[in-house]
């Protein structure tokens, strides 16, 4: 049921879809049709905008954009990060940070070397 919401809502493109709208689409009762859409949001590939409609708060639904971003594993292979120890803990606004990671900044400038001789 939450596939065929998303799709319903990719379908209403820019402009979004009213929640109310959504629920009537899927043929459920507005309390089963807020659970999907809550749901849709909490795994972020929909977000909800709050919206007074003919004098009544709603929600108007938008698709989250999908970044279609091709990603060439070969380069990825030497990453420090996927046999760090520190993974767990490491985050932006922590103390162990990619942002001051010595091993992370050598691999960078070592792809950049290579990029520069290609």
């Amino acid at each position: 049921m939450e596939e065929k919401a998303y799709q319903i809502i990719l379908e209403a493109g820019e402009k979004g879809l009213l929640q109310s709208d959504l629920w009537r689409k899927l043929g459920v009762n507005s309390r089963e049709g807020s659970r999907i859409a809550m749901k849709l949001e909490k795994r972020g590939v929909v977000r909800r905008m709050r919206e007074l409609y003919k004098g009544r708060w709603t929600y108007r639904l938008f698709a989250n954009a999908k970044d279609e971003v091709e990603i060439k594993w070969n380069t990825l292979g030497g990453c420090p990060c996927f046999t760090c120890t520190q993974i767990s803990r490491c985050g932006a606004g922590q103390i162990i940070s990619p942002n001051h990671c010595w091993k992370l900044t050598e691999y960078i400038n070592q792809c950049a070397k290579e990029n520069l001789h290609r």
